[in-house]
């Protein structure tokens, strides 16, 4: 493994602050850092790589050289930083305190602004696909009529024994092979759904883009949860994307437009109520991002920003929830989702929640605090190391003899099912939430 800094030995070299993309960070950030490496066991990529360079204390260390005018910003750098899966495990690690979210998030946003060659973030995928299709529900649902056509008929299944998927570009070829082997097929939420029973709360229902296409049916389990522990439940028609997928490849304005059209969707509740970890991570950080008048509204909504999980924890401690009845004999495992073990620093409300369904036998999984390299849209633009991680965890999943896995975050989901899927593994892979409801239901899953 190496251990040294081999860039940081380039000859120095003066950054104008305008072409600085650390300039907008506070400085205090990255002298949080004492550099002692704790975090290095954590981080996926260097845990793969052992290149100090791919782990958090390098990066840190880049940025804060590319800063001082002492590295340039090369393509070496680029390079490693934009291997970052930005999981923030290194967060939980570090016994500093290091935000590293707040030292990557911005510095990744600027060096994309200030590129003065072609923006990556504008070439034919991001422009029509991740930016064009995946934060507009309505789009994305359409853009995919064919794929689920040709899955009903069996003819995706037939390509891919074939090998013709191979022909598509590798971004595409990706997205093709991540979709869900069946897609939901419940009806679209309606804007109110009434408390049963004594009324406790009065919360709005976060459905975003991507998992609303996808998983339709963890938004209905999560009402209905919701429901059944005295809650009205409001899902604003005016709601869009939480903006991650704009802000994580660099592109800021546009996700400050969702966030301010967010805002005013769920101005008028008490909580917005979240089950994708990484929309969640999203809302909980609007205040840190943008820094203008609209700053403490966006503070606002995610100070009421709750994950599902989180959510019914507090309203346990408050109340008691509601028992769930419904038998579930089986073994299911865990994968902490990272923007929500590590972002959001909620890992026990889940497994409390899972405690509670009888019969249910849980195990732990070996690395559950590793990316399973997923990481929002990281499985399309930085595929290799996507499926480096993906083989890793499903090798620690199968560890544990477990039938089901479960896991609060869409796109560890996909990836999770994905790999199942291409090393033929009958595996049950689904939310927490979605047990949840069965169990309340007395339904059996297909475990």
């Amino acid at each position: 493994m190496s251990h040294d800094l081999p860039i940081i030995a380039a000859p120095p070299t003066s950054t104008p602050v305008a072409k600085n993309p650390g300039a907008g960070i506070d400085y205090g950030l990255f002298l949080d850092c004492v550099h002692c490496g704790l975090c290095t066991a954590s981080c996926p990529t260097y845990v793969e790589t052992g290149n100090e360079n791919d782990g958090p204390r390098g990066r840190i260390y880049l940025m804060r050289s590319v800063t001082d005018g002492r590295l340039p910003l090369n393509d070496h750098v680029r390079g490693h930083l934009e291997l970052c899966l930005d999981c923030r495990a290194c967060e939980t690690a570090c016994p500093s305190g290091v935000q590293y979210g707040k030292l990557i998030e911005p510095f990744r946003v600027a060096m994309e602004e200030m590129n003065e060659g072609p923006a990556k973030n504008q070439d034919w995928f991001h422009r029509y696909i991740l930016f064009g299709l995946f934060p507009y529900p309505d789009r994305l649902r359409l853009a995919l009529a064919p794929a689920k056509l040709a899955q009903k008929l069996g003819l995706l299944s037939l390509a891919e024994r074939l090998g013709l998927l191979n022909l598509l570009p590798q971004r595409l070829r990706q997205l093709v092979y991540t979709l869900p082997t069946k897609f939901s097929k419940e009806p679209a939420l309606p804007e109110f759904l009434p408390a049963i029973g004594r009324r406790r709360a009065r919360v709005a229902l976060f459905t975003g883009c991507v998992a609303d296409v996808m998983f339709r049916q963890t938004h209905w389990a999560t009402a209905r949860v919701l429901q059944q522990n005295g809650c009205d439940v409001v899902i604003p028609r005016a709601q869009q994307c939480c903006g991650a997928i704009h802000l994580h490849a660099g592109s800021s304005e546009p996700a400050r437009a969702f966030a301010d059209a967010n805002v005013a969707a769920f101005d008028d509740v008490d909580r917005v109520i979240v089950n994708v970890a990484g929309c969640g991570a999203m809302l909980k950080d609007y205040g840190h991002h943008w820094h203008d008048a609209g700053s403490k509204q966006r503070e606002a909504l995610a100070a009421k920003t709750r994950d599902i999980n989180e959510f019914l924890d507090e309203l346990d401690r408050d109340y008691g929830l509601v028992p769930p009845e419904g038998e579930m004999n089986f073994t299911a495992t865990y994968h902490d989702a990272c923007h929500l073990g590590h972002a959001q620093k909620i890992r026990e409300a889940p497994r409390k929640l899972l405690a509670k369904i009888p019969g249910l036998k849980m195990v732990d999984l070996p690395e559950t605090e590793l990316c399973c390299g997923a990481a929002g849209t990281y499985n399309l633009t930085q595929p290799e190391m996507s499926a480096r991680l993906s083989r890793r965890k499903m090798e620690n999943i199968l560890r544990t003899g477990a039938r089901a896995v479960l896991t609060a975050n869409a796109g560890c989901l996909l990836q999770i099912a994905r790999e199942a899927r291409i090393e033929r593994h009958q595996l049950w892979i689904a939310h927490p939430i979605d047990l949840l409801d069965l169990s309340y239901r007395k339904q059996k899953p297909p475990v």
